[in-house]
């Protein structure tokens, strides 16, 4: 009787698994997905290591010993694991190489390795010299995102996206002050500005907005922007005034600087954030909605217009940083066509990001002076996957994210839980929205936590 107890149990637990898997593959993950992959890595380690070429021969000084000794030929050695951590995704992989081997064959190798440990997917970085790590995702962590429950959020480095690896895509405008965002339409870009939006609303920051769709994006968020343009001809005006307003700053930070013999090195600045706090200008993020908006032209006056905007943005993308003015560029399409500059532009835009695109020249736009790796990989976005993307840098480094899907609503509620926090800049007053009173009204808290997709 005993036994067929322990047999209806076993059915229970295998039923659950598989449905859990199916339905629930976070849930599975940790509660049996984990184990086996824990089990599967350390069996399959050796023998994984020699069938993808990632182990080196024995020594000269092994060789001879067992020469001399009349014994077989030691075998090859394998990197050393120094650390096995599971994580809420999948497992983190930390393995000491062996003299002769280089970092890039592990790189090489990630696919291999991949289907040898039966995990979703495996990427390779370099902690420090001889040291990789290796880190395994057991599902595909991107088909429903769900952020972390804590996440760091500190001054200007916000929280966006989940990464393919697990870990949490943060946008750091200190370390990457300007960036450029394209995608087709209904590929998500809208969904990431929201994103961002959200996440800087309750940070002591001035945003300012250019949307040339009358609006329709930005407006509603109005409640927290500082200044905000709903067509060409003021954001033509607006982005003059970021540049007189940049100008200003540089006086601020010239007067603070004390330069003198007597000055200690840590006080001497070049940029707002070596100003005391009670000196320091408000910084600035400026959000463009659909670029190409602000660069087309059909005759003169529009050219002109065209050619004051271009030179503006160069400027602020130039000398925005130590003034504290970072740019946010969004667009379907940001290439040569737009005309003279829009290439200059680019090149100082040194965050990418690129959704789906309709078309391989779109991805060369973002990724092609970067990586092919990553125009490849933004080609292959799926339709049925909106708010995935393809995030870069100059260095050349790459990975798949997706945002969580913010609603507008999200959006608007966190912008009018903050409206206390935006901040009047006096040279873009001609530029602050006009918008009833919302004195004696209620707002719901914003979630912590965004909508899974």
């Amino acid at each position: 009787m005993s036994g067929n107890w322990v047999l209806v149990i076993a059915l229970v637990v295998i039923a659950t698994a598989l449905v859990l898997r199916k339905v629930r593959p976070a849930w599975y993950w940790l509660t049996f997905g984990v184990i086996f992959a824990m089990a599967r890595v350390t069996f399959r380690y050796a023998s994984v290591m020699e069938a993808c070429g990632l182990t080196v021969p024995p020594s000269r000084l092994r060789l001879a010993l067992a020469r001399m000794a009349n014994r077989p030929a030691p075998e090859s050695r394998v990197p050393r694991i120094v650390r096995m951590r599971p994580t809420r995704t999948g497992l983190v992989l930390r393995v000491k190489l062996r003299p002769g081997q280089d970092a890039f064959d592990f790189a090489a190798s990630t696919d291999r390795l991949r289907h040898s440990f039966s995990m979703h997917g495996i990427t390779s970085r370099e902690i420090k010299s001889g040291v990789i790590e290796l880190r395994m995702t057991g599902y595909d962590v991107l088909a429903r995102v769900q952020m972390p429950a804590k996440i760091e959020r500190e001054g200007l480095r916000i929280p966006v996206a989940l990464r393919e690896d697990g870990e949490v895509h943060y946008r750091d405008y200190q370390e990457v002050p300007h960036a450029l965002n394209l995608g087709a339409t209904k590929s998500g870009k809208s969904v990431y500005q929201r994103q961002l939006v959200k996440e800087l609303a309750p940070q002591h920051v001035a945003l300012v907005g250019i949307d040339c769709k009358q609006g329709v994006e930005l407006a509603p968020l109005a409640r927290r922007f500082t200044a905000l343009a709903d067509n060409p001809d003021d954001a033509a005006d607006l982005l003059e005034a970021l540049v007189e307003q940049m100008a200003d700053t540089y006086q601020v930070i010239r007067r603070d600087q004390r330069i003198s013999a007597d000055t200690a090195d840590a006080e001497i600045t070049a940029d707002i954030w070596g100003l005391p706090e009670h000196l320091r200008p408000v910084p600035v993020v400026l959000l463009v909605d659909e670029v190409a908006e602000l660069a087309l032209f059909s005759n003169t006056a529009e050219k002109k217009r065209r050619e004051r905007i271009v030179t503006a943005l160069v400027r602020l993308v130039q000398l925005g940083r130590a003034a504290g003015i970072y740019v946010e560029i969004c667009g379907q399409r940001f290439g040569a066509e737009l005309g003279d500059g829009i290439t200059m532009l680019r090149a100082q835009l040194t965050g990418r990001v690129s959704h789906r695109v309709n078309d391989e020249a779109s991805a060369k736009m973002a990724f092609g002076d970067i990586s092919p790796d990553a125009v490849l990989a933004t080609t292959q976005i799926p339709v049925e996957r909106p708010g995935m993307a393809v995030a870069g840098d100059s260095t050349g480094g790459w990975v798949r994210i997706r945002t969580p899907f913010t609603s507008m609503r999200q959006a608007v509620t966190a912008c009018n839980a903050h409206t206390h926090r935006t901040p009047a800049i006096k040279g873009l007053e001609p530029f602050r929205p006009e918008l009833p009173d919302l004195k004696g009204l209620d707002f719901p808290a914003p979630a912590v936590e965004p909508a899974t997709a």
